[in-house]
């Protein structure tokens, strides 16, 4: 052999151990990876028991969609709901191969495995199948440093090799659609459907398909809502797809690029959308439900509403909750203008020292600066630093140069409210506004908030006293009235206008909500009997056994206040409002189903309630809520009563239909109260919200079964005892010997024995 031959024979030698040892290498290397040396690696038994983490869905009465739950926004669905067209986008962009190829394009594995080691190519990615992109999908990617391109595509490969063993293709396309990350942090084809065209998947049309698909390229470059031009070029891309592949025909091609996109965008964010009020008190009973019943997964462990897919379902109509938001927002606009322009530059929020720093001295900043030590007056001037805050205002969000003194002096001058619509005949929550915008004010006015209900308490005092047997058409004189053991207490009425020679039936004295008469009322009943009627008709708070109670000096909240109210409308029954009337797990299992509390034991008699349902008809037809009937021309079945606290701090009105109880309360949280009664009122400042719902209630039939019920025809002896005058004169005798004898009176028990005194007065009449 010559010396060529050797030399030549001893390369090829070399060459074939570099070749062999490079492939000893590979395959040791992909060996390591395999074996888990890189990190362990989800065997076939992981793989076929997938769990992932998905949005909890918040549904309303008729299975809408109010809001989703989660740490990952995603909600998984079946492949049957995937309309033909998604499929036929997402393989023809993402890997047209799909049906032929076993989960992973070879030659585009060693292009990027050869590109990356020999020549250092960080970019040359690409060729991923949807299975490759499951795999990652699922359990994402780690930094191995200069290798971690390829150790984490060797790793993919290897996963996806497993998951084409375990599943089908459509279990393959099910999973992946239901994994794949989306724009605006959004995962899974149903959430992204629902998050950018408020529909559920199988209802995409192609359009709308291709431009979800398109994102999927680079979810934030291509986000339709921020970038609609971008996305809408890789819309077409999509499409153009489609026609190559003859997924589609040109005509569908066309009409399909032909427009613009159109988004109809959610915010499922605990801080906006539709009911977020409502929404946050349902995860706390949802918490409260789970721990209660100890409601536990397959794993022993209790289920976590930010990360189980469960399905909460509520007593709330989304449709009603949209007009109860709009009526607030129409009032209340209009509303806070003339409360401003009522105090001008004498603003208590403007002027009040004493008030502005007593709030700032709540806040997190002002406790912050305190706890560094800082003297008051650096305090101060820190305050008064401007920087650029968002902040609230009825005519739009706006961003503005404020200090915190300023933002403090802002958000004081605010009017909020608290509206409750209840389902009586089951406590079913029907529409839920605990404030004016819970982005800025999170603070619940309908379970947190107590506040003195004013006059919405003397229905509860005329219902102790029919009860107890007062003759319904008893009549009082509105003199004021001296209690000598109350500290002299003389209560006055709001109005004037009422003549103090005539007497009032109680039916008049109520619906004209006569404050006098109200308190003589309770103390011919007793104090204690209509605390004792309160709690009966399902008040919780403490109410403290004055005589001003009568006024409503106590404070409940607008849930228990609804609470009592329901009892006129169900049978003398007090109500349990309640939010959930289900949970179920991610699959549909059901692991909660409410119970509604139901009570054989009435309040009072049907035959108290008759009376004072038609008192509270009186109020709405002639009384201090006729507004309803001649401003907002609202011709439903209605009853009412309104209510306004001392210095026109709070204003208060119940809507009561036969079947629903609306609870509405207005006023400021740092109880700047009203400059007027006329605006403070309750007819004034809470009304006109129920009045407005109505009106949009009225205008649609579906709501026929709120607006067009009648409430029950009262017996005859109901309306016979009813049919009084509302007033009398007092005669000629009475008006000159009998003032003395009505200008003092006691509340002490022992003053006046009141056994026969009912009996007495029915005599009387």
């Amino acid at each position: 052999m010559s010396f060529f031959s050797i030399k030549k024979y001893n390369w090829l030698k070399i060459g074939l151990g570099i070749i062999l040892s490079l492939i000893t290498l590979l395959v040791l290397f992909y060996s390591s990876i395999y074996f888990g040396l890189w990190g362990k690696l989800p065997s076939k038994k992981d793989l076929s028991d997938l769990k992932q983490q998905q949005a909890t869905q918040i549904l309303d009465i008729n299975n809408d969609l109010l809001g989703k739950v989660y740490r990952l926004d995603r909600q998984n669905i079946t492949y049957k709901q995937f309309p033909k067209h998604l499929i036929d986008a997402l393989i023809a962009t993402e890997d047209a191969r799909f049906y032929e190829h076993d989960g992973i394009d070879s030659r585009s594995l060693f292009r990027v495995f050869f590109k990356t080691i020999l020549q250092a190519d960080k970019s040359s990615g690409g060729g991923s199948t949807i299975t490759l992109q499951l795999a990652k999908n699922l359990y994402g990617r780690k930094d191995y440093g200069y290798l971690s391109i390829v150790v984490n595509k060797l790793r993919e490969s290897i996963v996806a090799s497993r998951i084409e063993a375990i599943y089908s293709k459509k279990e393959i396309l099910t999973l992946y659609l239901n994994t794949v990350p989306f724009s605006d942090n959004t995962y899974g084809i149903e959430s992204a459907a629902q998050k950018f065209f408020n529909k559920t998947t199988q209802n995409l049309n192609l359009a709308e398909a291709a431009t979800l698909i398109g994102s999927l390229k680079a979810n934030h470059s291509y986000n339709p809502r921020l970038f609609p031009e971008r996305s809408q070029l890789r819309r077409d891309v999509v499409i153009t797809q489609m026609l190559k592949y003859n997924y589609i025909t040109e005509k569908e091609a066309e009409e399909a690029m032909q427009n613009s996109i159109l988004l109809d965008y959610q915010y499922y964010n605990p801080n906006q959308g539709i009911a977020p009020y409502f929404r946050a008190q349902v995860i706390k009973e949802a918490n409260k439900i789970i721990a209660e019943n100890k409601l536990v997964k397959a794993n022993g462990k209790g289920y976590e509403i930010y990360t189980d897919g469960l399905k909460i379902h509520t007593t709330l109509d989304i449709n009603l909750q949209q007009h109860a938001e709009a009526a607030v927002k129409k009032h209340l606009t209009k509303l806070q203008k003339a409360f401003e322009e009522a105090y001008g530059n004498l603003a208590p929020w403007k002027k009040d020292s004493t008030l502005i720093y007593k709030t700032l001295k709540t806040t997190a900043y002002y406790k912050r600066l305190k706890q560094q030590k800082l003297s008051e007056k650096q305090i101060q001037d820190s305050l008064k630093l401007k920087r650029k805050i968002k902040v609230f205002n009825w005519e739009g969000n706006q961003t503005k140069n404020l200090s915190v003194l300023d933002s403090i002096t802002h958000y004081l001058k605010f009017l909020n409210t608290g509206m409750l619509s209840v389902e009586p005949q089951t406590g079913g929550i029907r529409a839920y506004v605990g404030g004016i915008n819970y982005n800025f004010f999170k603070y619940d006015h309908i379970t947190q908030s107590k506040r003195q209900v004013g006059s919405t308490f003397k229905p509860i005092v005329y219902t102790t006293a029919i009860e107890n047997g007062m003759p319904a058409c008893t009549y009082y004189s509105n003199k004021a009235i001296t209690y000598t053991d109350v500290d002299n207490w003389k209560p006055k009425n709001a109005s004037k206008n009422n003549p103090s020679n005539l007497n009032y039936s109680l039916e008049t004295a109520l619906s004209n909500s006569i404050n006098t008469i109200a308190v003589k009322v309770m103390h011919d009943t007793g104090i204690e009997k209509t605390i004792d009627m309160a709690k009966a008709m399902g008040i919780t708070s403490s109410i403290e056994p004055v005589p001003a109670i009568a006024l409503g000096v106590s404070s409940f909240s607008v849930l228990e206040l609804a609470t009592a109210y329901t009892t006129f409308v169900n049978q003398s029954i007090p109500s349990q409002a309640y939010f959930i009337t289900k949970i179920e797990d991610k699959n549909g299992k059901l692991l909660y189903q409410h119970t509604p509390k139901t009570s054989i034991q009435k309040a009072y008699s049907d035959h108290t309630r008759q009376i004072i349902l038609e008192m509270m008809k009186e109020t709405v037809n002639s009384g201090t809520a006729r507004r309803l009937r001649s401003t907002f021309n609202l011709p439903n079945a209605i009853a009412g009563k309104t209510g306004t606290t001392q210095d026109n701090k709070d204003g208060w009105f119940v809507g009561i239909t036969p079947n629903l109880v609306n609870i509405i309360w207005v006023g400021n949280d740092q109880q700047i109260g009203f400059k007027t009664t006329r605006q403070g009122q309750g007819a004034n400042s809470a009304l006109p919200i129920f009045g407005y719902f109505m009106q949009a209630l009225n205008n649609h039939p579906d709501f026929n079964f709120i607006t067009k019920a009648n409430f029950e025809n009262s017996t005859p002896k109901v309306l016979e005892e009813l049919s009084c005058p509302p007033t009398k004169e007092d005669g000629f005798l009475k008006r000159i010997f009998g003032k003395k004898e009505d200008e003092e009176q006691s509340f002490k028990k022992e003053e006046k024995k009141k056994k026969g005194f009912f009996d007495f007065l029915k005599k009387k009449k």
